[in-house]
This record gives C-alpha cells, sequence and structure tokens, in this order.
C-alpha cells in the first residue's frame, strides 16, 4: 500500500465522520437561520409554491430580530456569567482534589480516579432530579442551611428554583471534566523540580505558584474549556433545577425548535452559540500556546 493511500486509511474515517456528523449539520443550521419560517412551523419552502401569502426564499430577518432584541443579548451574557462561575468554581474544587490524586500513592491512583469519573456510569437526569430531592425545601440540606441563617438573623432562602441549585446542578456534572486535565497534567510533574526549589530556600506555597501551578496551566486551559463550553449551551440543569428564574439560552433554543416551532431563529441562536463557543475555545488555545512560549 501507497504512503498516500496508508495516510487516507488512517485519516479518511476521522474526516468522514466529522463531515457527516459536523460539518453537513452546520451547513444545515447555517440555511436554516437565513430562511422563513413555516406556516405551521419548521421551515417554509426555499422555492416558492405559487402561494401568494406563503412566504419563501432567503431572508436577514432572522438575524436582524436577534440584534434589535436586547432580551436575547441578555440571555447569552446571563449564559455567560454562569458558565464562567461554573468554570470558575470547579477549577476550585477540582485543582486540590486532582493534586491530592496525582500525588498519592500510585496503588490507589486508579481507584480515585475511578471514583471520580463514577458518576458517568448512572443516567444524567437521574442524576440531576436527585438534585430535586436534596435542595427541596423539606429536605434536611435545606432545613440545615435555613437553621444556620436564621441563627444569624436571615430570612430562610429557597435553595430549590433558583440561581444557586443552578450553579450547584452545573458544577456537580462537569467537575469531573475538570479534574481530569488537571490529573493527567498535575500526575507528569517531575518531584525533582519541588525539591530543587525546596534547596533553594522556596517554601510551600512558593513551590506551588513558582513551580507547580504555571506547570498546570495546559491542564488548566483544557479543564475550562471543557467546562466552560458546555456549560454555555446546556438547558437541561436550568430546566429540572432553576424554574423560570433560570432560563439560559440553552432553554429558548430548545423552545424555539420544540415549543414555538421556529427552526430558523432558533438556528440563528444555535450559530450564534457555536460562534461563541469557537471564539472561546480558540482563545483558550492561544492563551495556552502563548503561555508555552
Amino acid at each position: 500500500m501507497s504512503p498516500r493511500a496508508q495516510k487516507w486509511v488512517i485519516s479518511g474515517p476521522p474526516l468522514g465522520y466529522l463531515l457527516i456528523f459536523f460539518a453537513i449539520p452546520t451547513f444545515i443550521m447555517v440555511l436554516a437561520s437565513f430562511r422563513f419560517a413555516g406556516e405551521f412551523g419548521g421551515l417554509a419552502p426555499l422555492v416558492g409554491t405559487g402561494n401568494p401569502d406563503e412566504l419563501s426564499g432567503l431572508t436577514f430577518e432572522n438575524y436582524q430580530r436577534f440584534f434589535e432584541d436586547t432580551i436575547y443579548l441578555e440571555l447569552f451574557l446571563k449564559s455567560f456569567i454562569y458558565a464562567t462561575v461554573t468554570t470558575l468554581l470547579c477549577l476550585g474544587v477540582a485543582y486540590p482534589l486532582a493534586l491530592m490524586i496525582a500525588r498519592s500513592d500510585k496503588r490507589w491512583r486508579e481507584l480515585l480516579v475511578l471514583l471520580v469519573i463514577l458518576p458517568f456510569w448512572s443516567n444524567f437526569l437521574i442524576r440531576v432530579y436527585a438534585w430535586m430531592i436534596i435542595l427541596g425545601p423539606q429536605s434536611g440540606f435545606a432545613r440545615a442551611v435555613n437553621g444556620v441563617l436564621g441563627t444569624f438573623g436571615a430570612e430562610p432562602i429557597p435553595l430549590l428554583y433558583s440561581p444557586i441549585a443552578v450553579i450547584i446542578g452545573l458544577v456537580y456534572v462537569h467537575l469531573p471534566f475538570m479534574v481530569l486535565p488537571l490529573y493527567v497534567n498535575l500526575e507528569k510533574h517531575d518531584p525533582a523540580l519541588l525539591d530543587a526549589a525546596q534547596d533553594l530556600g522556596a517554601g510551600a506555597w512558593q513551590r506551588f505558584w513558582k513551580v507547580t501551578f504555571p506547570l498546570s496551566l495546559p491542564g488548566v486551559y483544557a479543564g475550562a474549556a471543557l467546562v466552560f463550553i458546555p456549560a454555555l449551551g446546556i438547558f437541561a440543569i436550568p430546566d429540572i433545577l432553576g424554574g423560570t428564574d433560570g432560563i439560559l439560552i440553552g432553554n429558548v433554543i430548545k423552545q424555539q425548535f420544540l415549543d414555538a416551532r421556529d427552526w430558523p431563529f432558533g438556528s440563528v441562536l444555535s450559530m450564534v452559540l457555536t460562534v461563541l463557543a469557537i471564539l472561546f475555545a480558540g482563545l483558550a488555545a492561544w492563551v495556552a500556546r502563548h503561555q508555552r512560549i
């Protein structure tokens, strides 16, 4: 087999996968964003059928509607804030956990990593619905939290159907996506570097901030991308835990496709979300490359 044929044998399947499951659906979504909505939902015909009352062809009205109505820009900003807070909280929780796993005895590492990915063995929705029980007004957790607030004279707060519940659900679901890349990075660090820093008089915090943390930045960037991008467009958790106050842009996209059946405008929102996700991924890659330089 020639080298060129070997190249196509190796690269052909992934290229075909990306073409069928990414490029073609994206092209369909782009085209749909310039279409008119059908009379009974869906998409209007691309070519006129002779009915003067029926819209057909291509239009920029869907994008004009998006930029004229500030509520959608506000929802994107709200989703960006939620995704950013989720990413920062995941980083704060995952970093010490990943560092503990990386520095633990080798015979325990596989078990600890298994415990991190163990939630993936159960259904996503079941795990989210479990938080409805935990955060419910009659749960022991909610009573304990409000009891503590009551001792300080504060009013009780509803945990379920609130922004707090959405953040808790987002952090819980996305935490493993931050732990795993951090662990993979931290596990490769050479302990001799820390010993050398200690011999030069660096304390524990200095060794962490001057040696460990800078070396772990590629894992931080990878974990941030893996958490931020799906958190930006998720809709199941705000639907289940957030109620009307927890609506994010992913919920609006779902409503446009399933409830309002306005596929063109849903496609516009999807394309804007996709562009933002690509820009963030590109920014993370640029920062990581610049950091190495």
